[in-house]
C-alpha cells in the first residue's frame, strides 16, 4: 500500500516551469524515477526543491501544490533518479507516481549568449527579414544535432504548421523581451 509522504503545501511560484514527471519508484530505499521533458535537464539536478502538482490522469494522492525537498538527483540510463529526505521507502516513492514536477526559474542555470530555454521560445512570433509574420512558436523538435521550431499560422481559415531549423544560418535574432524571432525564411519555403 503506497502512503503519501508528508509534503508541505505551497503556492506554485509564478516563474515555475514544468520540467518532468515522476514515473515510478526506483529500488527499495525511497528513490524514484523522473522523466525529464528536456534533453538537458540541468534544472532538475541543480534545484534543491521541486514543486509537485497532482498527475493529470490516474490516481491523485494529493491536491494543490506541494514542495518536495531534493537530496540528490542524477542521470540513470535514459531517465533521472532522485531521492528526498521525506521519501523514506518504496511505498512513499510509489505514492508520488505521476506527479508533475516544476522548478522555479531562478534555479535554472544561466544560459550563454545565443542559448535559450525552450520554454522561453514558446509563444514567440516569428517574422522574416521583410517583417512578414511566419507564425507563432507552438513546439520545438530535437532532430539530431539541431532543434527545429514548429510554428503555427493560419492560411485560408485553416491552421497550418511551418518548420524552421533553429540554427544561425536561418535565425537572425531572438528578442525575448519583444517576444519575437527574426528569421531568414520565406513564407513559401
Amino acid at each position: 500500500m503506497s502512503h503519501m509522504p508528508e509534503l508541505e503545501s505551497t503556492v506554485l511560484p509564478a516563474d515555475a516551469v514544468e520540467v518532468g514527471r515522476i514515473a515510478d519508484a526506483w529500488g527499495v530505499k525511497g528513490w524514484f524515477k523522473v522523466i525529464a521533458y528536456s534533453a538537458d535537464p540541468e534544472a532538475l539536478f541543480t534545484a534543491k526543491q521541486w514543486f509537485l502538482l497532482p498527475a493529470e490522469k490516474g490516481a491523485k494522492n494529493f491536491v494543490g501544490t506541494r514542495i518536495l525537498p531534493v537530496k540528490q538527483a542524477r542521470p540513470h540510463s535514459d531517465t533521472i533518479v532522485a531521492t528526498s529526505p521525506v521519501v523514506p521507502d518504496r511505498n512513499a516513492a510509489e505514492a508520488l507516481r505521476g506527479a508533475r514536477v516544476f522548478v522555479a526559474r531562478e534555479h535554472f542555470p544561466k544560459t550563454d549568449d545565443g542559448e535559450y530555454y525552450w520554454v522561453d521560445l514558446m509563444g514567440l512570433q516569428v517574422l522574416n527579414r521583410e517583417g512578414v509574420a511566419l507564425g507563432m512558436v507552438k513546439d520545438l523538435l530535437a532532430t539530431g544535432p539541431q532543434t527545429t521550431l514548429v510554428l503555427t499560422y493560419e492560411e485560408g481559415g485553416k491552421e497550418r504548421e511551418r518548420m524552421i531549423p533553429f540554427v544561425d544560418a536561418y535565425i537572425d535574432n531572438v528578442d525575448l523581451p519583444g517576444k519575437t524571432i527574426t528569421a531568414d525564411w520565406q513564407p513559401d519555403y
